[in-house]
């Protein structure tokens, strides 16, 4: 049973803690953070179904205030696991790695860190066998997550020789206020990091792509352009989506409109939070044109790497060698695609 630990409870901290507990082969020890936020105060009334680590010590009578219990500090936790899913705001997770180094201790960083905050920026799919054993595992940001979901699938079924990609992004997560209250789109310069990241994980395929940041909250909206290295058909490009575990097709013709369709049947199905670990393409969008795979897809930012974060424990942790063996243990656990 390998124990795991979770630095940071927000957004997507909470999402890899309960990701954690839905696996039989892993204990989640505990979660860490460093103010009693509404995730923490929400975690209390549940009844601290998991055990509180505190990082600033020096806050502790914030959490006494509302008689929130404290298991220990941060050290306390990393010394109890064997691995860490940091998922703390950018630029800290970097901080928290000389306390992993001198424990000697695993551990996964999130999107927003530095590549170079690790041995290998990590992709479940595209290239799990690069992360067997490693100390530290970056992984990719939400929406590059979505993206490689996708062009692996096409890559491992047909070859894909470049693609390009237009990222409709969501500006701030639910709840989120720091961004202000804004009516405006706001594009950023060529290559936008999705593609450079992809080239990173990905180095056989060229890629490159536009970023248009987007004032709503749930999911991105991508289209992409996927040159492939032979003819195919727009029957084979859906049969390979439809077999792929993390990738759901929907239809607009169904009702699936956009993001907030998507949003909106994830509470309808029961889903904690609304969540959703898979990516959908809408069918109506998937085309060959001139040769080249045209689709889009929709990312649920806030869940979509839990499933990805879990292959990481098993490719660090050495749990599976085998890529397949290892992403279809954390589908059948966080029950993904028809498990």
């Amino acid at each position: 049973m390998v124990k795991v630990g979770v630095v940071g409870y927000g957004t997507v901290g909470q999402r890899l803690a309960d990701g954690v507990v839905l696996q039989k082969d892993m204990e989640l020890v505990g979660v860490a953070d460093v103010e009693p936020t509404l995730a923490i105060l929400a975690l209390k009334e549940k009844g601290m179904p998991y055990n509180l680590y505190l990082a600033t010590p020096e806050n502790k009578n914030k959490f006494d205030k509302y008689g929130i219990p404290i298991s220990g500090s941060l050290e306390d936790l990393i010394k109890k696991v064997d691995i860490i899913l940091d998922a703390t705001s950018a630029g800290v997770g970097e901080k928290n790695k000389v306390l992993y180094q001198r424990y000697n201790k695993k551990a996964i960083f999130q999107g927003g860190e530095k590549t170079s905050v690790a041995d290998v920026f990590f992709h479940g799919y595209a290239n799990y066998e690069k992360g067997i054993g490693k100390q530290f595992l970056k992984l990719t940001s939400c929406n590059t997550t979505g993206v490689i979901r996708s062009v692996d699938c096409l890559d491992r079924g047909i070859g894909i020789s470049n693609v390009i990609m237009t990222i409709v992004r969501r500006i701030a997560d639910p709840g989120d206020y720091h961004r202000g209250l804004t009516d405006a789109l706001r594009v950023d310069p060529v290559p936008s990091h999705q593609a450079t990241d992809l080239m990173l994980v990905m180095p056989h395929i060229k890629a490159t792509g536009i970023l248009i940041h987007t004032p709503v909250t749930h999911g991105h909206i991508i289209t992409i352009v996927a040159t492939p290295k032979r003819k195919t058909t727009k029957e084979e490009v859906l049969e390979l989506f439809r077999a792929h575990p993390r990738i759901r097709v929907v239809r607009i013709a169904d009702g699936f409109l956009g993001n907030a369709s998507l949003f909106k049947y994830a509470r309808d199905l029961g889903n904690l939070r609304g969540d959703m670990y898979e990516i959908a393409v809408f069918e109506e969008t998937v085309e060959i044109f001139e040769d080249q795979i045209v689709y889009a897809i929709n990312v649920p930012q806030e869940a979509v790497v839990t499933p990805e974060n879990i292959d990481g424990i098993r490719a660090s942790m050495e749990m599976q060698k085998d890529r397949l063996e290892a992403v279809n243990m954390t589908n059948k656990y966080l029950k993904i695609g028809g498990n």
